[in-house]
């Protein structure tokens, strides 16, 4: 029999969990522009300021005055993410070769969803499983006033972004696009023909424009897998990634192989069919500044 999955061993292999997580911690567009940080679980309190603090040159016996700003506090909240499936139980008696491709699949699968839900938790509060809103997260990055109907130039949509964003004072030192959009942007030319950006190819794994950071996925047009045909006209999002977002991973449970009842909630029970579940579950934190950023969307 084989040894990857023993009877009593219901976790995966080391090698393949711990892949999960960083595919999964790199694969958004949310990680792929700010950087995760270590964040508790829970709650957690990230200190702001209402203005910028400044400095006073004080003359030798003279007065020091007080500053206006205030400190404050947004909090980031904890957000868990879920990917399952059901299989036959047969593949527990395959040889470990079979088992570990099974596996190293389903890792792959699970890396995906997990980095597709950060972008659709943290930019729509969407609900991937369902493509709905969790209306009771009332921070999500869309909530913001920033916007710009697409036009005829994209590059010009996207300057009028980053200028929203910079006229309120912020830095614009990311944008997400989707892969239409990419391609537009990357097939923009002059009226003799000429590419305006050649340098973009077809658009496909843009990492840079104008020297701004790029990521290109369909989840900015709020799409829970690649081939799905919901989409909320969202073509870009512009802003300040570095320091606009704050979100890291919170916890990490054990990814395990479930034998028995109903974990699913199918009415099936595990045992009664055969089956086996595979389950992955990830712990998210983040805040969003939603202020800090500036969409470009179709026109409704």
């Amino acid at each position: 029999m084989a040894d990857t999955l023993q009877s009593g061993d219901l976790h995966f292999p080391t090698q393949i969990a711990d892949g999960i997580v960083e595919k999964a911690k790199t694969g958004s567009t949310v990680a792929a522009l700010s950087g995760q940080e270590p964040m508790r679980f829970g709650n957690v309190d990230i200190i702001t300021f209402d203005d910028d603090l400044t400095a006073e040159f004080v003359e030798q016996s003279g007065a020091k005055g007080a500053d206006d700003a205030k400190p404050a506090f947004v909090t980031a909240t904890p957000h868990k993410a879920v990917v399952q499936m059901r299989t036959s139980d047969e593949f527990r008696w395959a040889d470990e070769d079979y088992q570990t491709g099974i596996l190293d699949r389903f890792g792959d699968k699970v890396s995906l969803a997990l980095s597709r839900a950060l972008d659709l938790g943290l930019y729509y509060r969407i609900n991937p499983r369902t493509g709905t809103a969790v209306t009771s997260w009332t921070n999500y990055l869309n909530s913001t006033t920033k916007r710009v109907e697409a036009g005829d130039a994209a590059d010009i949509d996207f300057e009028s972004a980053a200028g929203l964003v910079i006229g309120a004072g912020y830095g614009v030192n990311g944008v997400a696009l989707d892969p239409k959009y990419a391609w537009t942007l990357s097939t923009a030319r002059y009226e003799d023909g000429r590419k305006k950006f050649p340098e973009l190819g077809l658009g496909q794994g843009i990492t840079n424009f104008q020297g701004v950071n790029a990521a290109v996925s369909t989840t900015v047009s709020g799409k829970p897998t690649d081939g799905s045909t919901s989409d909320n006209k969202v073509r870009a999002i512009v802003g300040n990634f570095q320091s606009g977002i704050r979100w890291g991973v919170q916890r990490t449970i054990p990814f395990r192989v479930l034998e028995f009842g109903d974990p699913d909630n199918t009415g099936r029970d595990l045992a009664g069919h055969n089956e086996v579940l595979l389950r992955a579950e990830v712990v998210y934190g983040w805040y969003a500044f939603s202020d800090q950023f500036a969409v470009i969307e179709d026109a409704a």
